[in-house]
């Protein structure tokens, strides 16, 4: 049934009276519902929603202002339009009392077709007015909603995607890219404030003879539980990298001087050389590896560092310390 085609509800305890209504209203482009009693309205009205109710008011057991005071006191049917039908139509003080109990409107007994035909016109057209009105309102609820969810799905993807661009998919860390980004500023921010920061750059030794021995899964389990250790023994302000393969570098804000900044590198050193049992597949594979790492603190002399400098310091220092027997930290000369 069409959701905008209304139902009126006539109700009249005389069924000579319900005929008569049936074929007044035949041509109102409505459907006609039918009630004989004030009960049997009430539950009418519970089980659709009336563009009109005409309204019998001399009804035994509940009269037409008891069923229209009812119908008022309900929240769902409250704004049930109401137009009682009755041979008192002339009594003030029962149109006062009708227009209490709710009702928009009376027609007089006995019925001039004109009159009803005009009136339930008016109702019924404010009736598909609003009902066009609140079809509209749904759907544009519903495409607002739509858009939200799109919107949050989009920031979502982009954040991903943004994601995904500066960091690495094995372990998560920021790649290449990001700590490129970090680094320029932290020296921007040295330049500007004065500051010191030291700079770490670490090759994993004996990296390959795990993936040559074990498989590529060992490898990148290898390489997951080390940027865990890196990121377990480093500040909230540092920044952890991987830069490819078995390199990593580690940004190291607040390492105020070179012993500082050596004794925070040590501690990297010794963690990733701790003892790894990996679960590859099901498969608990145990493998020890070192780490070299070169060490250079940011100089801001005159021509003290800039990116390529500081990070062509801290390279040679740990090919320094592959060169200078592996497994150890090497500081960059000042």
């Amino acid at each position: 049934m069409n959701a905008l085609r209304p139902k009126i509800l006539v109700v009249d305890d005389t069924p000579a009276n319900l005929v008569a209504m049936r074929r007044l209203l035949a041509r109102a482009d409505a459907d006609i519902f039918e009630a004989g009693s004030g009960n049997d309205a009430l539950a009418l009205c519970l089980d659709h929603q009336f563009a009109l109710v005409l309204l019998d008011v001399n009804m035994p057991e509940m009269d037409g202002f008891e069923v229209a005071q009812l119908i008022a006191e309900a929240d769902q049917l409250r704004e049930t339009p109401i137009i009682f039908v009755t041979a008192a139509y002339g009594d003030d003080v029962n149109r006062m009392k009708g227009y209490t109990s709710g009702a928009v409107d009376y027609i007089a007994k006995p019925i001039n077709d004109v009159i009803l035909q005009s009136k339930v016109r008016i109702f019924l057209e404010l009736y598909r007015a609003r009902a066009l009105l609140q079809q509209a309102l749904d759907e544009l609820s519903l495409r607002n909603t739509q858009l939200t969810s799109e919107v949050a799905e989009r920031t979502r993807m982009e954040e991903l995607v943004r994601h995904q661009a500066t960091h690495d998919a094995l372990t998560g860390l920021p790649n290449r890219v990001l700590f490129r980004d970090r680094l320029l500023t932290a020296i921007d921010q040295a330049n500007e404030k004065n500051l010191h920061f030291g700079l770490a750059y670490i090759d994993i030794d004996g990296f390959k003879n795990v993936n040559d021995e074990h498989g590529h899964g060992t490898g990148d389990a290898l390489l997951q539980a080390i940027a865990s250790r890196l990121n377990g023994r480093t500040r909230a302000d540092d920044t952890v990298a991987r830069l490819g393969g078995d390199e990593f570098a580690v940004l190291l804000k607040d390492a105020t001087d070179a012993n500082a900044a050596l004794a925070r590198c040590q501690t990297l050193c010794d963690a990733i050389a701790e003892p790894y049992t990996l679960d590859v597949h099901g498969e608990r594979i145990a493998t020890r590896i070192g780490a070299s790492i070169g060490v250079a603190m940011f100089s801001r002399d005159p021509d003290g560092d800039g990116y390529d400098r500081l990070v062509a310091r801290a390279d040679t220092a740990m090919y320094e310390a592959k060169r200078s027997g592996k497994n150890r930290c090497v500081m960059a000369p000042g």
